[in-house]
């Protein structure tokens, strides 16, 4: 199915996960808004890149995700919204004694408050145009624990509730709302990860990565942007449209375990 004419937003999207689903909504035909924090000229760039190559309108609007109002405005700038996924996210691991207060009010802002802001933004949106697909991107950690990550996985614990109620307020509507739960895929925010597991560990970069990082991904390999991207398009087409309130895993059978 083709996502013509539809209108899909994209936070934190100037890199990594965001930015591969952003390409494959624009593959499929999708108007695309690109986001972060940053307003850099090519980050602008990236987005002509992207209309440019797959003949869409696509756009980047600069907005803080740890500003509530600014998660808002977002929604308004971009001046429609059919599809909205919530991507932004960031990360830090300490143990929850010595975590860092700043760090957890940074994490849960951009990761879960984020979510809900642009949720209630982008609702009457999608009411008034008569369709909506909501997807937020989750995490295996939405749906288990680590240690040393109290934050993240508190946030990707709420995105997954913010999911499932979203789906139930929506559920006699056009409208769907899914959460995507990614096992590890190799994004800047993963590789930003490596360094400090590797002295956590006294392990190589290769020991890290397949010992640490995968040992609870089964299939030893990490998920690609591109398949998250494809995912989230399934999720955007008429044969998605009696899944909501759901999660689907893409982590290599980590969740099986």
């Amino acid at each position: 199915m083709t996502l013509a004419g539809k209108s899909a937003i994209i936070t934190g999207s100037n890199s990594g996960i965001g930015l591969g689903i952003a390409r494959e909504l624009a593959r499929a035909g999708a108007d695309v808004v690109l986001n972060s924090f940053t307003d850099r000229d090519e980050d602008h760039a990236l987005a002509a890149e992207i209309g440019s190559e797959f003949g869409v309108s696509a756009r980047y609007i600069k907005a803080d995700m740890s500003k509530g109002d600014e998660c808002r405005d977002l929604i308004t700038q971009a001046g429609g919204c059919d599809i909205l996924v919530n991507n932004a996210g960031i990360q830090h691991v300490a143990p929850i004694d010595e975590f860092p207060v700043e760090k957890w009010d940074a994490i849960i802002a951009i990761n879960m408050n984020s979510t809900f802001h642009t949720m209630a933004a982008a609702l009457p949106v999608m009411r008034e145009r008569g369709w909506g697909r909501i997807v937020n991107i989750a995490s295996a950690h939405g749906l288990t624990a680590s240690p040393f990550k109290a934050a993240y996985i508190a946030a990707k614990h709420g995105v997954v509730g913010m999911s499932k109620t979203v789906a139930l307020e929506t559920a006699q509507e056009p409208i769907t709302c899914n959460a995507i739960c990614p096992g590890y895929v190799l994004t800047p925010l993963v590789e930003a990860q490596i360094p400090d597991t590797m002295r956590e560990y006294n392990m190589s970069r290769e020991d890290v990565v397949k010992n640490v990082m995968l040992t609870r991904q089964p299939s030893k390999e990490f998920a690609t942007v591109e398949q998250l991207g494809s995912t989230t398009v399934f999720l955007c087409t008429d044969a998605a449209a009696q899944i909501t309130g759901t999660t689907i895993s893409v982590d290599g059978g980590w969740t099986a375990l």
